[in-house]
């Protein structure tokens, strides 16, 4: 039932978008006809009025109405604006137009993100209602999976993978658990008190990916990127603080002020030879020690 009501919103956000403006009548009457609406019911006002209250509790997006126009979203230009909030929306606008044309599905390819949907909708649920959930979860680390309660605090996507940012009953920090070794996730009554000063996007902000609290310093990074790569970064920073701090035919130096992570090195030797870090100097010799390493496996 969580998952068809939460398909149901996003159906509501993606018709309002493209409509621009729409009455709740001729909404009531597209959803009658939608393959989505496996009853064929009407949407009722009451509970079209408890959807848009879900919808702003969940996605942060606030539907209005014109008394003449209908209904718009009133704050469109700040969807784009939120990377995981835009990405679900657009997971899910998929799986719906997916629904709805069947004939399709053999020539729109995805990559796999493992486990998104068999537990995000509960964890996305439990976050919008403020609930504590019991979860089982297998860690990469250990032999048996541990059964705990757990606070949730955020979710967050990072290479074709979910995590669950929580802190489980006894801890006094939250820590990340990847929805892959979910093995399962019960939303329970207790509510989940987080701290009021908790900001989702200020607990990652310094970081590259999901590894956060290491010894290593706040601090500028800067790489020098081949010209044939420096579109790439253009189009998708490798974080929000990305700056050009030289330009020439040959490249480009970005700067980064972050925490330089496991993460952030693994991306950048993904890059292979045409990205160099300048500076700082302990970290440009972190990244040269493992490139020797890499070497000696091919000697």
């Amino acid at each position: 039932m969580a998952k068809s009501y939460f398909n149901r919103y996003v159906w509501l956000i993606d018709t309002i978008q493209r409509h621009g403006h729409i009455t709740r009548v001729e909404l009531s009457r597209l959803w009658e006809n939608s393959p989505l609406n496996e009853t064929g019911e009407e949407l009722y006002e009451r509970t079209f009025h408890n959807h848009r209250q879900a919808i702003l509790d969940t996605f942060g997006i606030e539907i209005k109405c014109d008394r003449s126009l209908g209904y718009y979203i009133s704050n469109e230009s700040d969807i784009g604006n939120e990377g995981v909030r835009q990405w679900l929306l657009e997971s899910i606008q998929m799986n719906n137009i997916l629904n709805e044309t069947a004939d399709m599905r053999d020539r729109i390819l995805f990559e796999n993100v493992p486990s998104s949907y068999q537990w995000l909708t509960t964890l996305v649920n439990a976050l919008r209602e403020r609930k504590c959930i019991r979860m089982t979860y297998q860690s990469f680390w250990r032999d048996e999976p541990a059964t705990f309660v757990a606070l949730p605090y955020c979710l967050k996507l990072f290479k074709q993978r979910w995590y669950l940012l929580a802190r489980s009953d006894g801890k006094q920090t939250p820590f990340l658990y990847g929805l892959d070794r979910i093995q399962n996730v019960e939303v329970l009554s207790k509510k989940a008190k987080v701290p009021a000063s908790f900001n989702a996007e200020e607990f990652f902000a310094d970081h590259y990916g999901i590894i956060v609290g290491t010894d290593n310093p706040l601090c500028t990074v800067e790489l020098r990127v081949d010209a044939d790569q420096v579109k790439y970064f253009d189009s998708l920073p490798l974080h929000w603080t990305q700056k050009k701090v030289e330009e020439t035919p040959e490249y480009t130096v970005y700067s980064y002020h972050l925490i330089p992570s496991f993460d952030f090195q693994q991306e950048i030797l993904g890059r292979g030879a045409s990205v160099e870090v300048l500076m700082p100097d302990w970290f440009r010799e972190e990244v040269k020690a493992e490139i020797e390493a890499m070497v000696k496996k091919y000697d």
